[in-house]
């Protein structure tokens, strides 16, 4: 058995927060996810869903996955907005 300290110094986990405190760390964490480029996110989903469902192999997936990001409309926008320094818009595209 581990205790909570001993995970985050393994880095098992990446966050120790009092139980009074979780809802607002799960809303903090999903704010800064969803602020990410939506077909991404789908991306991710599908890449960690693919051994559970489809018993594939996740890495694999997750390569393809990750070339067809570099021909969207949001990598350009991140890299465009990054450039700018500014919050990139995406759009799932």
């Amino acid at each position: 058995m581990l205790t909570a300290t001993d995970a985050l110094q393994w880095q098992l986990v990446n966050y120790i927060v009092p139980a009074d405190e979780l809802l607002n760390k799960c809303k903090s964490i999903l704010n800064k996810v969803t602020n990410k480029s939506p077909l991404v996110i789908d991306q991710l989903i599908a890449c960690t869903n693919s051994y559970f469902e489809k018993n594939e192999d996740g890495f694999e997936l997750e390569i393809d996955e990750f070339g067809k990001c570099f021909t969207t409309a949001d990598f350009k926008e991140g890299v465009t907005a990054f450039l700018e320094k500014r919050k990139a818009e995406f759009t799932g595209k």
